[in-house]
């Protein structure tokens, strides 16, 4: 139906010269029909009037405030209309009469917007209303792309501004259509959709990314309704995961325990997949490093390699996540590890074991007390100061990460580096 022109930048971003080509600056927008029978409503999406637009369109002002001159009187090349020739004020029109009935011209007149010009004639004062923007075409150049600083900005590297979204969605849907996004990555789609009350269905394949549109529901629309499906309810939904990808079962049962922090490499990870930091009291910062198991089977060794992690990363603590129940020689082994050497939270092992289905149960390690994430400004340190974005874990996936590698959670980060 139309290919849309967006303008994301006022200025090409990049250097153009540099790449030997001209900066981009604009993304297109494809606008598909499956058939001549579909909604569109293009008055939903009109743009308001700037200040300059406003006193060009409406050059005329009254104590009511801006106006223009609107005819009161049918053309001639109209043809007659006796039924609406009838005396107001003393004027008679021709034969072609009034543009409404003598009630309308009597209510518009008792509201102060008829006033006669010099020669007798009567005007209208046609005044701005809400459908007087700016009808929108192909070429969009009002609405910016998510900056830097960004309130909205979550990081995700295609993600769009919801403005965007809601003009599409408006546009092309009324209040309690559905709106399908299949690939609905951080969930602007589905904020729009909820903000306009349309109901929705947004698809990911990534555990990750369904759960980061979790917060954002969360925290813009807490009365939301809506159902998750794939994510693990029962060990056997554990389990499916755990074959299907492994790594997807990691960022699901490190984000269970609470992690603010995920590995995202998918290779060497130097026995770390994520991270738990917490106030430590006098002792500073203190964090727990997740390691995370998803295969069949499970050994001891994999106890004496995460306490050889925690050991040289100089942390406080370490968790084993096993798909399977551990084995009584790691439980043993665990415990050998002692407890948290300096800490004011009490005795807490050094090394816990959890296995998937403890966390489906609801049976978690012990943990010291974590703070919300508006707490967590101090994390800042940890951050390498030249990386600006978070990326989201997929292959290739740059962003903001900590000093060891991990990736950062977006609800902590948005807060912590705000």
């Amino acid at each position: 139906m139309n290919e849309i022109v967006w303008r994301r930048y006022s200025r090409p971003k990049g250097s153009q010269f540099a790449a030997r080509k001209f900066g981009s600056a604009t993304d297109s927008i494809l606008f598909y029909s499956k058939s001549d029978d579909y909604f569109f409503d293009l008055e939903a999406v009109r743009t308001p009037l700037s200040q300059g637009e406003l006193e060009d369109m409406y050059p005329l002002e009254d104590e009511k405030g801006r106006y223009m001159s609107g005819p009161m009187l049918r053309s001639s090349s109209m043809g007659p209309r006796p039924n609406l020739v009838f005396e107001y004020g003393g004027f008679t029109p021709g034969p072609a009469g009034w543009r409404m009935t003598k009630q309308k011209v009597a209510a518009l007149d008792a509201q102060g917007d008829i006033y006669w010009t010099g020669n007798g004639q009567p005007r209208r004062k046609v005044r701005p209303t809400a459908d007087h923007g700016a009808i929108v075409d192909s070429l969009w150049t009002d609405i910016e792309a998510i900056g830097s600083q960004a309130q909205e900005r979550l990081g995700y590297p295609t993600q769009k501004p919801i403005a965007l979204l809601e003009r599409i969605i408006k546009a092309s849907s009324r209040e309690g259509d559905v709106v399908l996004d299949p690939f609905c990555g951080c969930g602007t789609t589905i904020e729009a959709a909820e903000r306009l009350k349309r109901e929705w269905i947004g698809i990911d394949v990534t555990h990750y990314a369904v759960t980061l549109i979790e917060t954002r529901l969360r925290k813009a629309h807490p009365d939301a309704q809506y159902k998750i499906f794939g994510r693990p309810t029962d060990i056997a939904g554990a389990r499916d995961l755990a074959e299907r990808d492994k790594y997807q079962f990691q960022w699901w049962a490190a984000w269970r325990l609470g992690a603010q922090t995920y590995e995202t490499k998918k290779g060497g990870d130097r026995g770390i997949d994520a991270n738990i930091y917490f106030a430590n009291g006098p002792y500073g910062l203190g964090r727990i490093i997740i390691s995370v198991k998803g295969g069949a089977h499970v050994n001891p060794a994999m106890v004496r390699e995460l306490a050889g992690t925690v050991e040289r990363e100089g942390a406080e603590m370490g968790i084993l996540v096993t798909l399977n129940e551990p084995t009584r020689g790691m439980i043993a082994d665990a415990a050998n590890h002692g407890f948290v050497p300096k800490t004011p939270h009490g005795r807490l092992p050094r090394i816990q074991i959890i296995s998937a289905e403890d966390i489906v149960d609801g049976r978690m390690p012990n943990l010291p007390p974590l703070p919300a994430p508006d707490h967590h400004a101090h994390i800042r340190r940890k951050l390498h100061k030249d990386q600006l974005e978070l990326m989201l874990p997929f292959a290739g996936a740059g962003g903001l990460r900590a000093e060891d590698g991990s990736m950062i959670d977006p609800s902590f980060v948005r807060l912590a580096v705000r």
